[in-house]
This record gives structure tokens, sequence and C-alpha cells, in this order.
């Protein structure tokens, strides 16, 4: 009697003739970068070091395109906009310790954002593993407590035969919803050393799907199916699920308002009629939703910006779909699916009963035209304008990253993304320095569309070297840099808090002179030739700067008081 799971494939005689007899000359490292390279990889980000120099050394016996950035943070930038853009497993090279340990903010925002980041790193020797004190350079206790905390899973190799099972795993898990980084480690011995273990040739590279349970989706149909006044809030899980067409679906389905988060951007139309559009932040919109009596959530964990601040008190029913098992009712009771967006979706599609509202497109326009009253009357023309010549000079199908200045937080509220997956932000873990790293792993995942970043000039400063690795690998990125001399966004809440700001001034260099240097083209603008400059830098192929010199304020916010 045979049963399913007992047949194996058994290896052709070439297969067998190759295992047998593998390539002299091959390293641990070699086994990274097979097994990497079997699983379907085609990229790979990093910086070398010391300890690393095994798994270098094995991308010249390799197919797979290697992109090195001048600072770790910047590579696992670089890697979680690949991955988002992708929806692959990004690797990330990186060396023991200081190495190791430069990476983990731009890991913290792949975890938030749940970009997928297959980080892989050298520890030192073998022997020095346990936890002794053993001196050996980039020694630490216990290097992989360092990232237990950030990423999904950490794999520690001690072996050659673990490198393909390892860094199958962590694949794996790096890809299975939710998306989000991992980390694998191996020592440098174990990378360096002969290995006369067979090429890798193959590997599982598909991870789990997460269905909902389906009593649960049952309920939540009949929920959806029977409200008064059903509302969306759409989070960045669609987006990572591709489920935005199945999201409108059921929008148009159950006449239902959505209102997007700014990780959710693009994933339902702008100026649909439903379209709430990302006024998320705005006491108008947070009304809007706590008087829905059902409240659908997909793929938001309801956090800091997504309840402005914490000040949305729902008063109907919170249906909450949320593949990150800690975020399922972790601010609101709910019920809870576990599930991947698309897959829930589809199931709702299947089960609820279409709906007749007639007014739901007029409550829509009443409340976008309560906010836009809102904000006109705050006499911030300049940053309106601002926004609109970004827009009219960005291609529609182009991807946009941005940094955290005051620019990107008026455009996680008012600017229209064009499409899911176009729109990219630093806002998850909300560190400095993303927007220009980020754009450049775009720009290698898909070299066929202009990408747009966008810092001000403190967050410029902590990527400005990587002009370099734009200039080297002329990747399609234009820079455009807010100059405000200082920390715009900290200078006004140190000023409104405070009465006066403290360290946010800073000292500057010329950015076009600063980019020229670099063989980089930059241009020097003004708020009325943004957006023809920056069509034209846009249009050109290659790295491009614009320099924008600009004092920005922020909208006043809503959740500090009920006006």
């Amino acid at each position: 009697m045979t049963h399913d799971h007992d047949l194996v494939l058994r290896p052709t005689a070439a297969q067998t003739e190759a295992a047998l007899n593998p390539p002299p000359g091959r390293s641990g490292g070699d086994l990274v970068v097979e097994t990497l390279a079997a699983l379907g990889a085609t990229t790979v980000f990093g910086l070398p070091g010391q300890h690393a120099l095994g798994m270098f050394d094995a991308l010249r016996r390799s197919d797979l395109r290697y992109i090195g950035l001048r600072v770790e943070n910047n590579a696992g930038f670089a890697a979680d906009a690949y991955g988002r853009v992708t929806g692959e497993a990004a690797p990330l090279l990186l060396s023991t310790g200081p190495g190791a340990l430069t990476s983990l903010a731009a890991l913290q925002e792949a975890a938030a954002a749940s970009a997928p980041v297959l980080a892989i790193s050298s520890q030192i020797p073998s022997a020095g593993l346990g936890g002794g004190r053993h001196g050996y350079l980039h020694e630490l206790p216990d290097q992989s407590a360092s990232f237990r905390g950030v990423v999904k899973s950490v794999h520690t190799v001690r072996t050659q035969s673990q490198i393909p099972s390892a860094i199958e795993a962590a694949w794996k898990s790096a890809l299975t919803a939710p998306h989000g980084p991992v980390w694998v480690e191996i020592p440098q011995d174990v990378l360096l050393s002969p290995t006369l273990i067979p090429v890798v040739t193959g590997g599982d590279a598909f991870p789990e799907e997460l269905p909902p349970r389906p009593e649960l989706t049952a309920v939540a149909a009949d929920l959806l199916s029977n409200a008064a006044r059903p509302a969306i809030i759409a989070g960045g899980g669609v987006v990572r699920a591709d489920a935005s067409r199945k999201l409108r679906q059921l929008a148009e389905t159950l006449q239902a308002p959505v209102v997007t988060t700014p990780g959710g951007k693009g994933a339902f139309p702008w100026k649909h009629p439903l379209s709430l559009q990302s006024w998320i932040e705005d006491r108008h919109t947070t009304d809007f939703l706590e008087d829905a009596d059902v409240l659908l959530v997909v793929g938001s964990g309801l956090g800091e910006l997504s309840s402005n601040y914490h000040t949305f008190k729902p008063r109907g029913r919170v249906v909450q779909i949320e593949a990150d098992l800690g975020k399922l009712e972790s601010n609101h009771p709910a019920l809870g699916i576990h599930a991947d967006a698309r897959l829930a979706l589809q199931a709702l599609l299947e089960t609820v009963s279409p709906r007749e509202d007639a007014a739901a497109a007029e409550r829509v326009r009443t409340v976008l035209g309560k906010v836009s009253d809102r904000i006109a009357a705050q006499e911030l023309t300049l940053e309106q304008e601002l926004l609109a010549s970004v827009r009219r000079a960005l291609p529609a199908d182009s991807p946009s990253f941005w940094d955290m200045t005051i620019l990107a937080y008026w455009a996680w509220s008012a600017f229209d993304a064009k499409g899911p997956n176009h729109m990219h932000s630093a806002q998850g873990a909300g560190g400095l320095g993303y927007g220009f790293p980020a754009a450049l792993g775009a720009a290698v995942a898909d070299p066929t569309r202009p990408v747009l970043a966008v810092s001000g000039d403190g967050g410029a400063l902590y990527s400005i070297a990587e002009l370099a690795t734009a200039r080297q690998y002329d990747l399609n990125v234009t820079w455009l840099i807010v100059d405000d001399g200082g920390y715009g966004i900290l200078r006004e809440y140190m000023t409104d808090a405070f009465g006066q700001a403290t360290a946010t001034e800073l000292s500057r260099p010329d950015y076009v002179a600063l980019a020229e240097s670099f063989g980089v083209p930059g241009v020097r603008t003004t708020p009325g030739n943004l957006a023809d400059d920056l069509s034209k830098a846009l249009g050109s192929p290659g790295p491009s700067v614009v320099v924008l010199p600009a004092v920005l304020r922020m909208f006043t916010p809503t959740h500090l008081s009920s006006d």
C-alpha cells in the first residue's frame, strides 16, 4: 500500500552525477548564493565585511545581481523597497557586529510595514558561539538577541549542511502573511570552509497561505449585508495582498465608503464616489467612522496614525481582517478574522448580499467638503500647491518614496497615489533616512519607470552617501530635497509645546554642488518652478537631485481638541 507522503522524487542520472561530483572551489558561501538562486532570487543588496567575505566571494560564481550600498541601514531600506515593489523576499547580505547592528532601524521599518526582507549575516567563528567572551573582532555575546524583537524569525546556522534548509525556512517565513524581515546568521568559518555538499538546485519557495475561518466570514458577511451605515478602513495589508480590486468590488457591492490609511495609499481609487481618500487624521473623518454601525477594517491594526492618535472610538460593530495576529483586536474589540486580506475579501464577496444606498456618495462628499473647508481656513496654500506640483510632475505609474518630513506628512493625507503600491514612506517605524535609499531599491526592481524620493534636509543627510550608489548603478531616481535648514517638524512641535525649539537647526551643505560632486545633476528650484524642474528631472535617465528651499507648516491636528 502506497501513501502520497511516501512518494519521493528520484534524481535523474545527470542530477546524481552532479551531486556525486560537485565542482571544485566552492565554500559555504556558495551554498548561500546557490540556495537563494534556487528559491528564485535574482538580486541581492548589502555591504561586505571581513566575516562575510565567503558570501561575497561566492557571488562572483553566481548569476545573482549584487547592488552594494554605502551604509548597511540604507542597504536595508533598499531591500525593503525592493520587497514592497516586487512582493519577493529581498536578500540583504551583511557582516557581523557593527555591520549587522547598523541595519536594525531599516529592519524595524520593514517589520512595521510588513516588507519581506531576508537578512543574512555572518557571525564570529563557531568556536566563539555560546556567550563566552573570546575577543573576536565584532563579537557580541548573542548577536541574534539584538534582532529577535525586531524580525519575524531568527535562524542560526552552525554547519554547512544547515545552510539550505535555514535559508529556505527564512524565505518562507518572510513571505508568509504577514510579510516581514527575517534574520539568518552563519559563522565565518562555515562560510569560508571548502564544501563537498552538492550544488543546491531546488527548494520549496512557496509560503503557506492564511485563509479566513469560514464561520467568521459568514458572520461578517451577515453584519455587512444588514448594516445601515457600513464603512471600510483599508490599510497596508490590502496593498501587500494585492487585493485592491477585491476591495473595490466589495465596497461597491455594499455601497460602503472607504478611507485608506497612510500604509494603504492607493488601495482604493482616490476619486471614486465612495472614497473618503486618506484624511484619517481629520476629526470629520473620525466622526464619520465612529458613526458607522458596522466598520470593516482590512489590513490595519488601527494604530496611532490610523486611529487619529487613538482618539477614534467606534460606536458600532467592528470587523477586523488582519494577517498579523499581534494586531488583531489589539486596540479595539472586534470580530477578529486572522487572514490574508485577499483571501478574506474574496470570502466576503462570495457571501455578502448587495446593498442599495443612494445617499452614501453624498455623505462622502459632505465629509470631504468639511475637511477641505478646515484646511482652507488655515492659509496653507504653499503646502497644497507644492503637493499638487509633485503630483503633476510624477508619472501616474511611477512609485514615490517619502522620508519623515513635513511634505510627506501632508502626502499621507492629501496625495493621490494613483494606484496601489505606488506610494511608500517610513511611517511604520518613523525613522529618518528612508526615502532615497528606498527609491534606489525600487529603481533596481523596475528600471523602466522613473522613481521619486522626497526628503527634508535633515533626512537627506542620513543617506547622502548613496548618491555614489545611484551614480555607480545609474539608477533612475529623482531626489527632491526640501531644504528648510533643520528638522522642520521637530522645530514646529517644540515651538508649539515649549515656545521655542532646541537642537533642530542644521548647518547644511550646498546640495546641488554636493550632488554634482558625485556626478549627479542637480538643480535649485522654487515653488513656482517645482513642477517643471521635477518633470525635467524625472524625464531624464539616471539619477538627479532637485533642491527646494522652503519652510513648510503642518495643518493643525484635530486629535488635540474636538474642533
